[in-house]
């Protein structure tokens, strides 16, 4: 049987209906309600910190960062990060997120947000926001907002509502 090797690439134009179809098997049809997608309804994600898992060309998982603002400071969103279910479990997930993450640093952004589980974004730096500090557009768990600084003391001073930075 022919093996074909996994890679990561940067995500192009081309991956977006197998990432649509990946986001929806995900998230299924509540995603639109979701406090993240309306900010990212917003306006376009950023590509060059978005990347793809691919087995023999096709998507198997995906991550993307989308430029926002949070009152007045600017920041990314990362998510959604999806990975097909029968190809959980193998540590692709991490590796997108290791991947955006470093690109994300070295592009010079200083923090990054999601909504998820502390237990499995912490390894990556993320840590609860305090509650009430950061607003979200819709009702999400106080419990699961987070934040990962890239410089040291990026989230102090930053409160305010998030918004998709192309609407800031």
């Amino acid at each position: 049987m022919l093996q074909l090797e996994l890679t990561y690439a940067q995500e192009d134009p081309a991956h977006d209906p197998e990432i649509e179809a990946i986001n929806s098997q995900a998230f299924g049809p509540g995603r639109f309600t979701r406090a993240a997608y309306r900010i990212r309804e917003g306006g376009s994600h950023d590509r060059s910190l978005s990347f793809v898992a691919l087995q023999g060309g096709i998507v198997v998982g995906s991550v993307r960062m989308t430029h926002i603002v949070i009152g007045k400071t600017r920041a990314l969103l990362l998510g959604p990060l999806a990975v097909r279910p029968e190809w959980k479990n193998r540590g692709i997930g991490r590796a997108l997120m290791s991947q955006a993450m470093e690109a994300a640093k070295l592009a010079g952004h200083r923090l990054v947000v999601l909504v998820g589980d502390e237990p499995y974004y912490g390894p990556f730096g993320f840590r609860k926001v305090e509650p009430g500090r950061i607003m979200m557009p819709a009702p999400v768990d106080p419990h699961r907002l987070l934040a990962c600084e890239f410089t040291v003391r990026a989230l102090e001073n930053v409160s305010g509502l998030v918004r998709h930075a192309d609407r800031a």
